[in-house]
C-alpha cells in the first residue's frame, strides 16, 4: 500500500497521511486487488503509530489516521460485495533507544485503535529484528485476541537483518499465540521462498509475502523490476507445495501479480487447502467465476438462438406479460426474450423492471433494450446499477424511437449520450468505472448488445457507426427488421465478409399488405421492397397466411447467415410469434 500510495498522491508526508487527505485514491487502490482476487486486504496503517507520525508532525491525527484506514479498507469490502478479511497493518518502530515499555504501549495504542475500528485480523510484519517482533506480539495480545500474521524481513541467505537464521526465528515464533508466521518485503520471491523452505518444521501455517524485487530510484521515483505475472504465478506454486497457507506481496506488488497468484492458488487448490480466515484458522478461499449467460453461451457454441420481441404492460400489471413468456419459454421453440424500452416513445413498465421481473418469475432469459432518450448518465448508471443487482446480464444499447413519436407533445429527449455513449458507460461499468472513469461499487457484467441497420439509407455511415459500437465493447448485434436478407448479404460483404461479432437478425411476421406499406413508408430504418409489397398485394384475402410464409422463409434463410434471429409477432397477437415453428398458437 505504501509504495502505491506515494505513487498515487504527490507531496504526501508519509503513505498514511492519504487516510485522511486521499481517501478515494487509498479506496481504489483496495477495490484493485479484491478485483484481483485478494482475500485479505491490509489498511494502510503500516506506519501509523505514534512514533512514526511524530517524525511528519501528524502524531496528533493518530487517531484519525487509523480509523480512517480502517473504515475505508472496510467501504471497499462493501462496495465490492466479496466477504474478504481486513487486516491491520503494524510496522517495526525502528528506534532501539527506548525502553521495551514504551514500545509496548505505542504497539498497544495502535492495535487498541485497529480493533476497535473494526480489523478481522494483524498483520505484524516487515520485522528485521526477532525480539522487537515478540514485543509487538506482545503487545498486540495484551489488548486483542484477534488473529495476528507475524512477518520477519530475510536476505538471500534466510536471515535476518540481525543475523538470526529462518529456522531460529521459526522455532521462536513457534511458541507464541500467532495465527501464521513467514516472511515479507525483503529482496523479492526468491529470498522469501527460501525463508518459508527453512520455516517448515515450525508447525505454524507460513506466509509468504515478498517484494517484487529489489527497488531503484529513476529520478524521484521509486521503480521496482519488472517481474512478469507468470512468474508471480510459479512462486505461488512454489510457496503453496513449501506449505504457505497466505500468498500475497509486499512492495512494488500492484492488481496484477496479485491475480496472477490468484489464478495460480485456484489451480492448483484442493478441499483440504482452501484461503478464508477465520479466529486462529487460516485457510484460501476462491471466487468463483461469473458463469456465461444462455445467449453467451450458445453464441460461443455456434448455437442458433430464436428469440421473441415483447412490449412491457402500459400499466402496472404484470400477469398478461408473464403468461406469454411462460407459453413462449414451454413451446421449446424460443431461448430468449428481448425487451422493449418505452416503444414508439410511450411509457411503458421500465424494460429493465420488466425483464428482471420475467427472469425471476419465469425463468427465461431476457435482452432488455435500454435507450438513453430518457434518462440522464446517472439515471442510466443507476437503472443498470440496479438491473445488475437483480441479475440481468444482457443488455441491447439503442438509439430509441424519437420523442416526437409519442404521447407528449412537444417533449424531448434527454440524449445526454446516444447509443455508442451508452455502449461505452457500459463497457466502462464492466471495467468498474462509472461514466466518467471513477471507481463504482464493484464491476458488472453485463453482456453487451447494439443495434445495426443493413438496410440504411446511408450505409456508409451505418458501417461507421456499427465499427464505433464494436469498438466501443459490443459483444452481439441486432440487425433492424429485414424483409430481405441481401440487405444483409451487401452489409457483411462491406464488412470484409464476415461480421466482427455475432448478428441475431429482426423479423417481422407481417399478416397484411397495409401493414408492409405502413412500414416502409411510416417507420424510419425499415425497408420492405416492393417484390415483398408485390408478394402481400397480390395475396388479397389470403396475406397473412403469406406473411406466415414470408417469415418462415427468412428464419430458415437465416440459420446459414447469422447466429439466429428475433421474431416480432403481429400487433396485438404476441403468441402468433409460435406460428413460425408450426405449432398450434396457445390461447391464453
Amino acid at each position: 500500500m505504501g509504495a502505491l500510495v506515494s505513487a498515487a498522491v504527490p507531496r504526501l508526508r508519509c503513505p498514511e497521511e492519504a487516510n485522511v487527505r486521499a481517501p478515494e485514491s487509498v479506496l481504489s487502490l483496495h477495490l484493485g486487488f479484491i478485483r484481483a482476487g485478494a482475500d485479505v486486504i491490509e489498511a494502510n496503517t503500516f506506519g501509523a503509530n505514534r512514533r512514526k507520525l511524530a517524525e511528519h508532525y501528524l502524531e496528533d491525527d493518530l487517531v484519525a489516521i487509523n480509523e480512517a484506514a480502517v473504515k475505508i479498507a472496510r467501504d471497499a469490502r462493501e462496495v465490492s460485495g466479496r466477504d474478504v478479511f481486513i487486516a491491520g497493518s503494524i510496522g517495526p518502530l525502528g528506534d532501539a533507544g527506548d525502553s521495551r515499555e514504551e514500545n509496548v504501549s505505542v504497539f498497544e495504542e495502535q492495535a487498541t485503535l485497529l480493533e476497535g475500528r473494526g480489523v478481522d485480523l494483524f498483520m505484524v510484519e516487515t520485522f528485521y529484528d526477532l525480539d522487537e517482533l515478540a514485543t509487538a506480539i506482545a503487545a498486540v495480545r495484551a489488548v486483542s485476541s484477534l488473529p495476528i500474521v507475524a512477518l520477519l524481513t530475510f536476505d538471500e541467505d534466510a536471515q535476518t537483518l540481525s543475523g538470526v537464521s529462518a529456522e531460529d526465528a521459526a522455532a521462536a515464533l513457534a511458541t507464541q499465540d500467532v495465527a501464521a508466521i513467514g516472511a515479507n518485503h525483503g529482496l523479492g520471491l526468491q529470498a522469501a521462498l527460501r525463508a518459508i523452505e527453512r520455516m517448515g518444521g515450525s508447525g505454524k501455517p507460513l506466509a509468504a509475502l515478498p517484494n517484487v524485487g529489489l527497488a531503484s530510484l529513476a529520478g524521484q521515483r521509486i521503480v521496482f523490476p519488472h517481474a512478469t505475472p507468470d512468474y508471480f504465478a510459479e512462486f505461488a506454486a512454489h510457496a503453496r507445495e513449501l506449505g504457505a497457507r497466505i500468498i500475497g506481496g509486499c512492495c512494488g506488488t500492484t492488481p496484477t501479480e496479485i491475480a496472477a497468484i490468484r489464478r495460480a492458488v485456484d489451480e492448483e487448490r484442493s478441499p483440504s487447502a482452501p484461503l478464508v480466515m477465520r479466529h486462529r484458522e487460516i485457510f484460501i478461499a476462491a471466487a468463483e467465476p461469473e458463469s456465461e449467460t444462455l445467449l453467451q453461451r450458445k453464441l460461443r457454441a455456434g448455437e442458433f438462438v430464436v428469440s421473441v420481441e415483447i412490449d412491457p404492460p402500459r400499466g402496472g400489471n404484470a400477469q398478461a406479460m408473464l403468461e406469454l413468456a411462460r407459453a413462449l419459454k414451454e413451446s421449446g421453440h424460443v431461448d430468449i426474450v428481448d425487451v422493449n424500452d418505452n416503444p414508439r416513445a410511450r411509457a411503458r413498465m421500465s424494460g429493465l423492471i420488466a425483464s428482471a421481473t420475467i427472469e425471476r418469475v419465469v425463468g427465461l432469459e431476457t435482452i432488455p433494450h435500454l435507450t438513453p432518450r430518457d434518462s440522464s448518465i446517472a439515471g442510466l448508471e443507476s437503472m443498470l446499477l440496479g438491473a445488475h443487482a437483480e441479475g440481468i446480464r444482457n443488455v441491447l444499447a439503442v438509439t430509441g424511437d424519437p420523442p416526437e413519436a409519442g404521447d407528449y407533445p412537444g417533449a424531448t429527449g434527454v440524449y445526454e449520450v446516444d447509443s455508442i455513449g451508452l455502449s461505452q458507460m457500459i463497457t466502462r461499468m464492466n471495467a468498474g468505472e462509472d461514466f466518467n472513469g471513477r471507481e463504482i461499487d464493484a464491476p458488472t457484467s453485463f453482456f453487451l448488445g447494439v443495434a445495426v441497420n443493413p438496410a440504411a439509407d446511408d450505409l456508409d455511415y451505418e458501417l461507421e457507426r456499427f465499427e464505433q459500437k464494436v469498438e466501443a465493447g459490443a459483444r452481439f448485434a441486432m440487425t433492424q427488421v429485414l424483409f430481405d436478407l441481401s440487405y444483409l448479404d451487401d452489409f457483411v460483404r462491406r464488412l470484409g465478409g464476415s461480421c466482427p461479432i455475432p448478428l441475431l437478425v429482426g423479423i417481422f411476421y407481417v399478416r397484411s399488405y397495409q401493414l408492409a406499406l405502413r412500414l416502409h413508408n411510416e417507420v424510419p430504418g425499415i425497408v420492405v421492397p416492393e417484390h415483398v409489397q408485390k408478394r402481400l398485394r397480390d395475396a388479397g384475402p389470403n396475406a397473412a397466411e403469406t406473411g406466415l410464409a414470408l417469415a418462415r422463409e427468412l428464419l430458415e434463410a437465416s440459420r446459414e447467415r447469422a447466429a439466429g434471429v428475433y421474431l416480432i409477432p403481429p400487433f396485438r397477437q404476441p403468441h402468433a410469434a409460435l406460428d413460425l415453428f408450426g405449432g398450434q398458437t396457445p390461447r391464453i
